[in-house]
């Protein structure tokens, strides 16, 4: 994979995420495979490349990639326009983070724990969801930028729903910091839109 490709993955990571939350908050579902596979992106260490951190494909990043394109069309028609709000709230939540040593070095504490429950459990189970999402709460929902979903009341204040929502705004923002250490920008967004959308369009077919 070329770099931008490469980055175009971790993004890909990001916009998932948003799409994800979408869903949940609106709907109150989402696909298990989808699910686990942004949950199993945050327990991936050392990978040899992008695609690893997401299970070896980006089979379930698809819908990410629309949401992205859409983004970067800036078509009216197609644009999905909390996906990208999440998105870019996820952005910039990565950058606060960032900053933070010590919230870094709780989520690497705690990853570890989460792993152990992967084990026993399984990827999708309710404990590992409920110990991610509560990893979320305890770290970037103290910072200042908070990330506001809207949606369906009935579905949000059900507690399994917040915290998958939770667990995929952490894995989103582990997408995010993933794209940022690729060497992608906020200003590419903007400045170079067309030749990454040259760069999605074949991936967005498969």
């Amino acid at each position: 994979m070329s770099p931008i490709q490469e980055q175009l993955v971790a993004l890909g990571g990001v916009f998932e995420a948003a799409v994800l939350v979408d869903r949940i908050a609106k709907t109150g579902q989402v696909a298990e495979a989808s699910l686990g596979c942004m949950l199993g992106s945050l327990l991936i260490r050392d990978p040899r490349d992008t695609l690893e951190v997401f299970g070896g494909d980006d089979l379930h990043l698809r819908e990410g990639y629309r949401a992205m394109a859409s983004a970067l069309e800036r078509d009216p028609g197609s644009l999905q326009r909390e996906p990208l709000r999440y998105a870019l709230a996820m952005l910039g939540l990565e950058r606060q983070l960032a900053k933070r040593e010590e919230m870094l070095e709780l989520i690497g504490r705690r990853l570890p724990q989460i792993q152990s429950q992967v084990e026993h459990f399984g990827i999708a189970h309710e404990n590992v969801i409920a110990a991610t999402g509560a990893l979320y709460q305890d770290t970037l929902s103290t910072l200042r930028q908070r990330i506001q979903v809207n949606g369906d009341t009935r579905h949000l204040q059900q507690a399994s729903n917040a915290s998958k929502i939770r667990a995929l705004l952490l894995a989103g923002i582990r997408s995010a910091r993933l794209w940022r250490q690729l060497g992608g920008h906020r200003w590419q967004l903007v400045v170079s839109r067309r030749k990454l959308l040259k760069e999605l369009y074949p991936m967005l077919r498969g």
